[in-house]
């Protein structure tokens, strides 16, 4: 495969396709990948696709954007990685550009204020519900570390102000050598 201004520009209109018109996010776009640069391209193998989406769920950011890194720079190194970007967040940049816009032009209006405090409220009550069933599996567990990080994560953002990066950290720290502490007990118990 000969990595020229035609390659370039195919890399860039299918990622640019691609994401203009899907919506859903990074699951719905990595098959539509797969069957563009595997089934219809053949630029990739089905395990090379695999394998990139898998690296790029493990990363921390958006899914189609990790992938289309990933599969830029496997297919033409850094100025692929480049192209293969760019296709894929020039459509989201222009629409969020566009509902911008007009979010501001509507901004003014009584009735999208009202409409916009009536889903602050829905968006409110679907995370304290979300809390709630998440506590209930906490208490159901009957593990007393896992209700005390519990109490402490809430005590500690909510009275201490504490970061959250914080509080989410030192929560990991604590079950992680829980489970050191465990798996250390379970051998001496089998070799005993």
């Amino acid at each position: 495969m000969q990595r020229d201004s035609k390659f370039y520009r195919k890399l860039f209109q299918s990622t640019f396709t691609l994401s203009a018109f899907t919506f859903g996010g990074g699951t719905v776009i990595v098959p539509l990948m797969q069957q563009k640069f595997v089934n219809e391209l053949g630029w990739l193998e089905q395990e090379e696709m695999l394998n990139l989406c898998a690296i790029a769920q493990s990363a921390p950011g958006p899914m189609a954007v990790n992938v289309s890194i990933l599969l830029g720079y496997h297919l033409a190194g850094l100025p692929g990685a480049f192209f293969s970007i760019l296709g894929t967040i020039m459509p989201p940049l222009f629409i969020l550009t566009l509902v911008s816009s007009i979010y501001t032009w509507f901004k003014s209006s009584t009735v999208v204020s009202l409409v916009l405090r009536g889903m602050q409220a829905g968006v409110a009550a679907v995370v304290v519900d979300v809390s709630l069933k998440m506590a209930g599996t906490v208490f159901g567990q009957k593990r007393i570390l896992y209700v005390a990080i519990m109490f402490f994560a809430l005590l500690a953002i909510l009275v201490f102000k504490m970061n959250i990066l914080l509080v989410l950290a030192i929560s990991a720290l604590t079950s992680l050598l829980n489970m050191y502490y465990m798996k250390k007990r379970e051998r001496r118990v089998s070799t005993s």
